[in-house]
């Protein structure tokens, strides 16, 4: 067997680094964005490519080429030239989803190899979180040197979250919140997730909330404007621009936005006073894995997700 790496990194950004710096090995680049839209805990079957191919193109209009995707993914289908596989993706829930389909699909595909990851967020000496593709060079390298060896543990607890994410109750995720593994920045991921519900007071989710703040608290010149705010402060969730923009129009409701700036209306400081439950006018009623997202509410007093008993009026609801 050669000793060649398998690097599967987390987009084409990550990709033209390690080439760029040198990497020895073959280089499969990861383009999904499961933490949205349907998914199904089997990978590589029709019925989850028919369901990305949907969910892509009715959200955000964009087309897979199938033929792209499965020669990006045929190199899974004989490993016997690797000798290992490094799997390169960072410390948000965007990635940690898509890192845990692929370590499902590793093992769907019966890859005995040992698995690697290399995953960044903390830096020594620095404030902000970083992702892979900004880390300097001594950085990366030095990320890759401590890679770590992820045990069967580790593997078994991915496939496990992979297939409660792929299933109808997300409040087993629960007690993953607090477990310790190799994995160390899923716990935050794991709450991260709970907050894209909406609120049971208010309806809106953290991300909507905090979007609503930034407007609130700061001299908003343009969208544009809006949307480099919140890609910087967006915490654990590594949402793109696309992504970012459609929470943007969903917000509209809640803001006026004119030639010289966007601010506030009253109902944005009457959704961030939770004066009452505004999440059926939002309407974001995208999927998250195996659930709807209007199908619940997120109890920050009770840490869990409930159910929503449609038709009751939210304002009946004795959700606590």
């Amino acid at each position: 067997m050669e000793n060649t790496i398998l690097h599967i990194t987390n987009g084409g950004s990550l990709t033209d680094y390690l080439k760029e710096l040198d990497f020895k090995g073959h280089i499969l680049t990861w383009h999904e964005m499961l933490c949205e839209g349907s998914t199904t805990s089997q990978i590589d079957t029709t019925t989850f490519l028919n369901l990305r191919k949907a969910f892509l193109s009715t959200y955000y209009d964009i087309e897979i080429d199938e033929y792209q995707f499965h020669n990006e993914l045929s190199v899974l289908d004989d490993v016997s030239s690797f000798s290992k596989i490094v799997l390169w993706f960072e410390y948000d829930l965007f990635c940690h989803i898509n890192l845990l389909a692929v370590i499902s699909l590793l093992k769907e595909k019966a890859i005995s190899l040992p698995i690697y990851l290399v995953c960044s967020g903390h830096i020594e000496g620095e404030r902000n979180l970083k992702g892979l593709s900004e880390l300097n060079q001594k950085q990366l390298f030095d990320h890759f040197d401590s890679k770590i060896l992820l045990t069967e543990e580790d593997i078994d607890l991915a496939i496990t979250i992979w297939r409660i994410y792929c299933g109808k109750d997300h409040n087993l995720l629960k007690p993953y919140v607090t477990k310790k593994s190799s994995f160390k920045y899923l716990n935050n991921c794991i709450k991260a997730h709970f907050g894209r519900f909406p609120d049971i007071k208010s309806g809106l989710s953290i991300l909507e909330k905090n979007i609503l703040s930034i407007i609130k608290d700061n001299d908003i010149n343009s969208r544009h404007h809006l949307l480099g705010y919140i890609l910087n402060y967006q915490g654990y969730y590594g949402y793109g621009d696309t992504q970012i923009n459609r929470l943007i129009d969903n917000l509209v409701i809640f803001f006026n936005e004119t030639e010289t700036g966007i601010t506030l209306n009253r109902k944005g400081h009457e959704a961030l006073l939770s004066s009452h439950n505004f999440a059926l006018e939002i309407n974001n009623n995208i999927s998250y894995g195996g659930i709807n997202r209007l199908d619940y509410y997120y109890s920050e007093e009770r840490k869990i997700l409930v159910k929503n008993p449609v038709p009751c009026p939210l304002k009946n609801l004795n959700l606590y």
